[in-house]
């Protein structure tokens, strides 16, 4: 049972918080979502079936991959007994430089270039065109100096066993091709618009605006009819997808075993695409390490050149010498001494070659920015471990830096810090350079000394015997040198031979019939699932919120403090006397729980008199107004209580038409003065119950309901009748029904669920605190009881609500109509 105490008085602490009383309201958004839940069923269904279709028309996805191993930086050929020898610059930094080297532009252009993995060869599948690498009878070799027509699906169709046609359909007549030498673009004209098609023989040139190559047969079995289509695609384009797509990484925790994988729709073209990039990888790897040992052979080739023309120069001047003079007869201790200045000027000869290959180091460090071409310091007997160090560090930087050119911008902060490294190691290097110099200077010094003492002892011998033993050393000692150098050649060439790769295959990519990645057909199926529960969500989420009509009692309850008087369902009766033609309806029961509510309503205000005047009135027009005025004084007059049915709507009268009334005299020719009560007072089929219709439009309805004789018509009415009843004009649009307010013992103001605006009752609301309206209840049309509000969601908020699902059995159940009574019940109402 309401309290119906709290209808008299408002609640100003719920209009102070009036303000926080419009937070969103998650109970009704909860129970929204229930009672479309056969939209989410039916918006999940379709998000399964969409990921169904998008699931078998994607293309399997594989993931293979393969192992390398990084070794240690040297030589196989370096060894205690060779006199040369070769430093790589360590192991240090070496997987780096490998890792980026797979991910770089030069890199993985050798790779696609040795693989022609710009040319697809496809079939037709089920959906849409499938990658059939390696898996076609045929392999077409492009012309690479003729220019391949990109993007375009071109056929072949296999006539017979030595036989295929071309075939494809052109919609203009030029397009963009590639020239696969030169990687240039150019643009094809002349092509043959509409379909083409033109047969060949296996292994004959195809000579086309649009396609050059040779196509020939492979092993597989040729089925007649088969259809297979080729496609060329950017060079660029298919090299920037492999460096994006191939991944590169650590092996668990080893330091030197890097792991390659890629993803592809072709297990074979992946497997191709892996094992070449480890092949091209060791082998620019081993081109790396061999010119090193290329540039030393070249020093020593450039020194050599001169020795052996020394060589040459000497001999034939000991010939001269020979025809010129007898054979010469030198003293023994002569001789021997002659041999010793021999040796002293091997040495000599060795500490210039040494400087000489100082002087060009240093002058080389200070003159060049690539320092990659740098011989073997030991190629000419430098084997001060600094220096030898130093040039292999300064060497392993200068590659890493030529390396990461290809994958990193200039002014990256990776480049100034390696430079950073190669500045510092050259300054040590040539201060370390400077040191060795003065060394070998302070030697040849002290070597040139002694043999001036030599000389000098020598000098004592006739000149014949000075001039041969002179020639003699001379021819020995360029002889000396050039076998020296002709040594370390060997040992440099071997070396370059004997080299090999510290980048080995530890397992190779290999297609053993797994790999299988996706697509991921159940994480599709779960995005569709939750798709289909977030869109219908979304949607209903946007249309709550905007949404600013009433829904329901607790949202009235929410919004406002004025008291419900009870509920009306929706009632699809052909005219609005529901409650006398229907009265087992649950619309009939409705008014009667209103009525009883009523009766506490007016016994608590204490009206002096003994009429009852009920004054009904909305927002806008089509709230059920005049609805609820027929059957709230129907309800009364069935009680009865003597009830008289008012329209006071002098600018919309409505009331006369549902009794087959006439709206010709009513309330304004009263007013007027026209005609007395009696004559504009109606008797309705209806026991007890009178009606006064509203009467002709008036130009000047406000005035004549606010006039005296106003006051006088119900006076005279509350003498003659127990209930009056006064469906006055909406509210929210004109001041007339406020003007009647004063004559009512209650009022009640009609909402209709997903009609009335939240917006409205802000209205009401301040009316009703500023004591404008007093008296004042709800009744809320077109209310639908649902199971979930039956649950919970509005429930016990008074007597009139009580008849909801289990109160259906009691009533009259309406009788459905089918399609057709429908539809002529529609078309009556727009007529």
């Amino acid at each position: 049972m309401i309290d119906f105490k709290g209808m008299t008085e408002y609640n100003s602490k719920h209009m102070e918080e009036e303000g926080a009383s419009f937070a969103f309201d998650f109970q009704g958004f909860f129970f929204k979502i229930i009672s479309y839940w056969k939209l989410f069923a039916i918006s999940v269904v379709l998000g399964l079936l969409t990921a169904y279709f998008i699931n078998v028309r994607k293309q399997n996805i594989y993931k293979l991959g393969s192992l390398i191993s990084i070794e240690n930086d040297k030589s196989p050929f370096s060894t205690a007994t060779t006199s040369i020898s070769f430093n790589w610059g360590g192991v240090s930094g070496k997987v780096g430089q490998v890792m980026t080297s797979l991910k770089t532009r030069t890199h993985n252009e050798k790779v696609v270039d040795s693989l022609k993995l710009y040319l697809d060869y496809l079939e037709e599948g089920k959906y849409q065109k499938i990658d059939v690498y390696k898996k076609v009878p045929f392999v077409f070799k492009p012309n690479l100096d003729a220019p391949q027509l990109l993007n375009q699906f071109i056929g072949i169709r296999f006539v017979d066993e030595m036989s295929f046609e071309v075939f494809t359909e052109f919609e203009q007549n030029q397009g963009k091709g590639q020239l696969y030498a030169t990687k240039e673009f150019e643009t094809i004209f002349n092509l043959p618009v509409g379909p083409f098609s033109k047969t060949y023989r296996v292994g004959e040139s195809v000579v086309l605006p649009f396609l050059n190559g040779v196509l020939d047969l492979n092993g597989f079995i040729i089925k007649p009819n088969a259809e297979y289509f080729l496609r060329f695609k950017s060079f660029d384009k298919v090299v920037n997808s492999f460096q994006n797509s191939i991944r590169v990484g650590a092996f668990e925790k080893s330091t030197s075993i890097i792991q390659l994988s890629l993803l592809g729709h072709n297990k074979n073209k992946i497997v191709d695409f892996l094992n070449t990039t480890s092949a091209i990888l060791s082998q620019t790897d081993l081109e790396r390490k061999n010119i090193y040992a290329t540039n030393t052979i070249n020093f020593i080739d450039s020194t050599l050149s001169s020795v052996d023309m020394n060589i040459r120069s000497v001999s034939e001047k000991m010939d001269r010498f020979r025809k010129k003079n007898d054979i010469v007869d030198v003293e023994g201790d002569m001789e021997k001494a002659s041999l010793n200045l021999q040796v002293l000027e091997t040495q000599q000869e060795e500490i210039r070659v040494k400087l000489n290959y100082l002087n060009s180091l240093e002058n080389y460090l200070r003159t060049e920015t690539d320092y990659s071409g740098i011989a073997a310091p030991t190629s000419v007997g430098i084997d001060e471990v600094n220096i030898v160090a130093s040039v292999a560090r300064i060497i392993a930087l200068s590659t890493e830096r030529k390396t990461r050119e290809y994958t990193i911008r200039e002014e990256s902060s990776i480049f100034r810090n390696i430079d950073r490294q190669i500045d510092a190691e050259k300054n040590v290097l040539l201060a370390t350079i400077s040191s060795t110099q003065n060394t070998l200077n302070g030697q040849l010094k002290s070597l040139n000394k002694t043999i001036g003492a030599i000389e000098n002892r020598l000098s004592s011998l006739p000149n014949d015997q000075q001039e041969y033993l002179k020639i003699q050393r001379q021819l020995n000692v360029s002889q000396a040198a050039y076998d020296q150098y002709i040594a370390k050649r060997s040992e440099a060439a071997i070396a370059r031979a004997a080299n090999i790769s510290d980048i080995t295959i530890v397992d190779e990519a290999k297609d053993i019939g797994a790999g299988l990645v996706g697509p991921d057909t159940s994480l599709n199926y779960m995005m569709g699932i939750l798709a289909g529960l977030f869109i219908p969500l979304v949607i209903l989420f946007i249309v709550y919120v905007l949404d600013n009509t009433i829904h329901g009692v607790e949202e009235v309850k929410r919004l406002s403090n004025i008291p419900i008087l009870g509920v009306v369902g929706k009632d699809k009766h052909k005219n609005n006397l529901v409650v006398y033609e229907k009265p087992k309806s649950a619309v009939a029961e409705s008014f009667r729980a209103i009525r009883s509510s009523l009766q506490f309503v007016l016994k608590n205000n204490e009206a002096a008199h003994a009429a009852k005047t009920i004054l009904i009135t909305s927002s806008i027009s089509g709230e059920g107004k005049t609805f609820c005025s027929i059957n709230m004084s129907t309800i009364h007059a069935l009680s009865g209580k003597k009830t008289i049915l008012v329209g006071l709507d002098l600018r919309k009268p409505k009331i006369f038409d549902d009794f087959n009334l006439t709206n010709n005299k009513g309330v304004v020719n009263y007013l007027i003065e026209e005609h007395s009560l009696e004559e504009i007072t109606n008797t309705t089929a209806i026991e007890n119950l009178d009606i006064i219709t509203a009467g002709p439009v008036p130009p000047n309805p406000s005035e004549l309901l606010i006039s005296e004789r106003m006051d006088t018509f119900i006076e005279v009415l509350k003498s003659k009748y127990d209930v009056i009843i006064l469906d006055s004009p909406p509210l929210g649009i004109v001041t007339d029904a406020q003007d009647l307010t004063k004559y009512a013992d209650t009022n009640i103001f009609m909402l209709r669920v997903n009609y009335t605006k939240k917006g409205m009752l802000q209205f009401i609301n301040a009316k009703y605190q500023a004591k404008e309206i007093k008296n004042l209840s709800f009744i809320l049309n077109f209310y639908k009881l649902s199971k979930s509000k039956n649950m919970g969601y509005g429930y016990g908020y008074g007597y009139g609500y009580g008849y909801g699902v289990y109160g259906s059995s009691y009533h009259e159940s309406p009788k459905k109509k089918g399609f057709i009574q429908k539809l002529k019940q529609k078309m009556k109402r727009k007529a």
